[in-house]
């Protein structure tokens, strides 16, 4: 069964269009499917009109937030609610198209564990066009998963792949390179992208620098999150090397009889050895954490996770 996750947070005027859309896409491929609307406590008359839509409909199913949470939290609720072998998310404004849902589907099933779409000839303002390119760009340097529109809302996966994930501030952004950090396969096709006709975005510049921190702490924790004193170590060695060098340099003018208790240089070379003495104290400490974390924690459930395929 295939579960379509819709976040959405004050989108009266869309929720029953989109359903038609998806219904349109999916019925004519003999594929059972259900929509799980997730209302992120909306302000407006979402809430009516999806209950009206769940009592009128067989696969519709609805999670209601107390309030606004963000939404990764929406999306972290609709994973956990979805009973399909595949998950797509679609975002509730139209924007996204729900035609191109089976092109996805087709892409999973050449081996692949997510689908990300693509909105390569976007329907945003300028501004948004080029932050987004900025920040894929930046997403792409740091984390090595390259894709040209790494938060399109309109994504397949496989049920394994969101198993296990616990999204929140802006790591919803983030799921292609999560899934990437534990060995998934990633591909990305073109999709359409419409013209937002209801309502208005809530995308700004704040977000795309909250985003770019949590791209720090996703890359953090898939690449070095059992293994930390490989990035404070090499810093603190690093920053080491150079201060020894600069103390080298200035002992050897000192016994030339040249005066250095006033040069900046000795502060500088003093400061960077004490920095890097520091760095790798906090790589052997989070060594330690990190060791003491994973004794208590079963071998089976250490490696579930990491397991892709089994022959017996």
């Amino acid at each position: 069964m295939i579960s379509v996750v819709v976040p959405l947070y004050n989108e009266e005027h869309s929720v029953e269009e989109l359903y038609r859309q998806i219904a349109a896409a999916l019925e004519p491929h003999d594929q059972p499917f259900e929509v799980v609307y997730v209302d992120d406590g909306s302000t407006d008359g979402s809430f009516a009109v999806l209950g009206r839509l769940h009592d009128t409909t067989t696969n519709v199913r609805v999670v209601r937030f107390r309030r606004n949470f963000g939404k990764a939290a929406a999306l972290q609720a609709g994973f956990l609610h979805a009973r399909g072998d595949i998950i797509v998310t679609i975002d509730a404004d139209l924007q996204d198209d729900p035609a191109e849902i089976p092109l996805l589907l087709a892409k999973l099933d050449e081996g692949f564990d997510l689908v990300s779409g693509w909105k390569s000839r976007r329907r945003d303002p300028v501004l948004r066009r080029f932050l987004s390119r900025v920040f894929n760009s930046v997403v792409a340097l740091v984390s090595g998963v390259h894709l040209h529109d790494v938060n399109c809302g309109l994504k397949a996966y496989r049920a394994e792949v969101v198993q296990g994930l616990n999204l929140y501030g802006e790591l919803h952004r983030f799921v292609p390179v999560l899934a990437h950090f534990r060995g998934f396969r990633i591909a990305e096709v073109a999709v359409n992208h419409r013209p937002r006709l209801h309502g208005r975005s809530r995308y700004g510049p704040v977000r795309y620098i909250r985003g770019f921190l949590d791209l720090l702490t996703v890359t953090f924790m898939g690449r070095y999150r059992y293994r930390p004193l490989h990035l404070f170590g090499s810093f603190g060695i690093l920053m080491g090397a150079v201060g020894v060098v600069i103390l080298a340099y200035l002992t050897v003018i000192k016994l030339m009889g040249e005066g250095i208790g006033a040069r900046p240089l000795l502060t500088l070379g003093v400061l960077l050895v004490v920095v890097g003495i520091q760095f790798v104290s906090l790589g052997l400490l989070s060594e330690l954490i990190t060791s003491q974390h994973e004794e208590r924690v079963p071998d089976e459930s250490r490696v579930e996770h990491l397991v892709g395929d089994v022959l017996d």
